[in-house]
C-alpha cells in the first residue's frame, strides 16, 4: 500500500551505519527526516539524543519532531560480550519504540531486524519467510534481535500501528566500520591467506544502499491494503521475475520467437524476425513467461490459501533484504584483502592455507578458552568459523514482489564505492592527524 500522503520521518539509530544511509535516502528524495540516537555525528537534520530504552525519551522526540513514520535501525554491533546490553537495547528498547509510537498515535513502524535470527549454524539454502525462527538463537545479538522482531510483528494492527520488520544479509557499504575493519586487521596481522571450509558454501550480502532502499519501500507500502491491491499481486504472480541483474548482464530465456536459430537444414520461414527477435536487447515477449511452481513455493495457490491473503501485504510480515547475487562465502574477504594489497603494494604471497571446518573449530574453541584465561575478548571463535562455513543465501521473491525492491547496485559497484570511501576516509582522518601535530 502506498501512502497517500508524505510521512514525516524519525530515523532511531540515524548516526550509525545504516540509519545514515536512510537518512541520507529519505533527504534525497526531499522528505522531512529527524534522528533519535544517543551521539550525533551529523548536523544536516533536527537531532535527539536520548535513550531508546526510556519511553518519554523516545515519545518526546516523536512529539517534537511530529513524526509519522519511525524506521528504527538502533543496535549495538554484533560480535560483543555483552548479553544484557543487547537485551537492553534491542528488546526492551524496541518495546519502548512500539509503547511510543501508539501512545503518540505514530502510525509505521519499520524495524531492522536480522537475517541470522533463522541462524542455528545449519546449512541455509533458498530460503524463504516460512521458515521459523529459532528456539534458541547462536549468540546473545541474534537472540535479542529474533525477540525485537518477534514483540514488533505482535503489534501490528494494535493501537493503530502498522508495523514489518526487514531482515538484512551480511551488510557492507561506505561507512562500515565493522566488516572492513575486521578484515583489515587480519590483513594487517598477515592472515589474509588462511581460509577455513573449502569455500564451497554460497553467501548473501547486501550493499547498505540496497537495504536502506528496501527500507524506504517498506516505509511507503506499509498500511492497510485494499482488495485491489491484493488482487493485482495475487494476478502478478502468473508471472515469473526476471533474474537479478544488479551485477551480471541480464540473462535471457530463449523462445519459439526469439532465439539463436542454431544448426539447421531448412531454415524456417520467419528466420530473419526470430534472429532480430533475439538480437534486440529491448525485445520483450507478448505474453510475460508463466511462473513454473512447485508444490512446496510459497506462491502456490494451496500456500495463499493456507496462509490467507495477508501474506502479500507488507504490515505484520517479515521479509529477507539481500543482493540476490549469493557468491561463494570467502570471496569478498579475498576481494577486501586484494584491495588492501593493491593499495598498500604489500602483497600477501604466502601460500593460501586452508584448514578443514574441524580444524577451525579446534582452534576456535582452544582461542575461546585462552582469551577467557586472560580476561580479553577472543577473535577467533566457534560462531565465527560455523558462520564462514554454512550456506546462507535467501529466497527474496517475496521481498521484490511484496515491497517492489530490486537491488539498484551490484555487489561489483558495491565493493567499488566501499574502497573509494575507505580510502578517502583514511586520508580524512591522516589530514586530522597532521592538523593535531601542527
Amino acid at each position: 500500500m502506498a501512502s497517500s500522503s508524505k510521512d514525516v520521518y524519525l530515523v532511531i539509530g540515524g548516526s550509525g551505519f545504516l540509519g545514515r544511509h536512510v537518512v541520507e535516502a529519505l533527504l534525497a528524495r526531499g522528505d522531512a527526516v529527524s534522528v533519535f540516537d544517543i551521539v550525533q555525528r551529523h548536523h544536516d537534520v533536527p537531532f535527539y539524543s536520548g535513550d531508546i530504552s526510556e519511553e518519554e525519551q523516545v515519545s518526546d522526540a516523536l512529539r517534537k519532531s511530529g513524526a509519522t513514520c519511525i524506521i528504527h535501525t538502533a543496535s549495538p554491533l554484533h560480535g560483543m560480550d555483552d548479553p544484557a546490553l543487547y537485551w537492553k537495547v534491542n528488546v526492551d528498547g524496541t518495546q519502548a519504540v512500539i509503547n511510543a509510537a501508539v501512545a503518540n498515535g505514530v502510525p509505521k513502524l519499520v524495524y531492522t531486524s536480522s537475517a541470522g535470527v533463522v541462524f542455528n549454524g545449519q546449512d541455509l539454502i533458498d530460503v524463504d519467510e516460512r521458515i521459523p525462527q529459532l528456539e534458541k538463537a547462536m549468540d546473545p545479538y541474534n537472540e535479542s534481535k529474533a525477540k525485537a522482531e518477534e514483540i514488533v510483528l505482535a503489534a501490528n494492527g494494535k493501537g493503530g500501528l502498522y508495523t514489518v520488520a526487514l531482515r538484512p544479509a551480511g551488510i557492507f557499504g561506505p561507512g562500515d566500520r565493522q566488516f572492513l575493519h575486521g578484515l583489515f586487521q587480519v590483513w594487517q596481522r598477515g592472515q589474509s591467506h588462511i581460509q577455513v571450509g573449502d569455500n564451497t558454501n554460497l553467501f548473501d550480502w547486501t550493499y547498505v544502499g540496497n537495504c536502506a532502499y528496501a527500507h524506504l519501500l517498506a516505509a511507503d507500502r506499509l498500511g492497510p491494503s485494499s482488495p485491489e491491491e491484493i488482487a493485482a499481486m495475487r494476478a502478478s504472480l502468473a508471472a515469473a521475475l526476471p533474474p537479478v541483474s544488479a551485477t551480471l548482464p541480464r540473462r535471457r530465456i530463449p523462445t519459439s520467437l526469439a532465439r539463436p536459430l542454431g544448426p539447421y537444414v531448412t531454415p524456417p520461414p520467419d528466420a530473419d524476425a526470430i534472429r532480430a527477435r533475439w538480437e534486440d536487447p529491448e525485445y520483450e515477449p507478448s505474453v510475460p513467461r508463466p511462473a513454473v511452481r512447485g508444490k512446496f513455493d510459497q506462491f502456490t495457490e494451496a500456500a495463499l490459501a493456507r496462509d490467507g491473503e495477508g501474506s502479500l501485504a507488507v504490515a505484520g510480515q517479515a521479509f529477507f533484504i539481500a543482493n540476490g547475487e549469493p557468491v561463494a562465502f570467502w570471496d569478498m574477504p579475498q576481494l577486501v584483502c586484494k584491495f588492501f594489497d593493491e593499495h598498500f603494494e604489500r602483497p600477501n604471497n604466502k601460500r593460501r592455507l586452508v584448514l578443514p571446518q574441524a580444524v577451525g573449530l579446534a582452534l576456535a574453541s582452544a582461542a575461546e578458552w585462552w582469551a577467557w584465561l586472560i580476561g580479553k575478548e577472543p577473535g577467533f571463535t566457534r560462531y565465527r568459523v560455523t558462520f564462514s562455513c554454512a550456506w546462507r543465501c535467501f529466497n527474496i521473491e517475496r521481498t521484490r514482489r511484496v515491497l517492489g525492491y530490486e537491488p539498484q547496485v551490484g555487489l561489483e559497484e558495491g565493493l567499488k564505492r566501499t574502497f573509494e570511501w575507505w580510502v578517502a576516509e583514511r586520508a580524512r582522518n591522516a589530514e586530522k592527524i597532521s592538523e593535531k601535530k601542527a
